[in-house]
């Protein structure tokens, strides 16, 4: 026997609003209303996420996150976007070559990690 992946999960104290930063991030709509406990995304192509109220602040690094690959623009830019809308530059990982990565926070304080697009690794290998 198997299992497949149902959804990624997310605790969070305000599921509506940390669901709208990720649904800006992936282009995707909420699946909710204000208020509502649950809201689900379904980016087209990756897991459905599910964030989900809990009454406790994030305290801790991340035991499990995101890496973004920006699909029609450069890691830079990648990144200002999702500071204009509303991630924290948390540590800059990039090495001299341009592979690394660039860690971000969502509003609530998630970790997520930002690698180079698929074009910028064939500029460089």
């Amino acid at each position: 026997m198997t299992a497949r992946c149902n959804n990624i999960c997310v605790d969070c104290r305000d599921p509506y609003a940390l669901a709208g930063f990720w649904a800006q991030v992936f282009g995707c709509l909420r699946e909710a209303r204000p208020g509502d406990s649950e809201v689900i995304l379904r980016p087209e192509g990756d897991p459905v996420l599910l964030f989900l109220a809990v009454p406790e602040d994030k305290t801790v690094k991340n035991r499990l996150h995101l890496d973004l690959e920006p699909t029609d623009r450069t890691r830079a830019q990648e990144v200002a976007r999702l500071i204009e809308i509303g991630a924290t530059h948390v540590a800059d990982h990039t090495r001299p070559d341009g592979s690394g990565w660039i860690v971000l926070a969502d509003p609530e304080g998630n970790e997520f990690c930002v690698l180079r697009s698929a074009a910028e690794r064939l500029q460089r290998d």
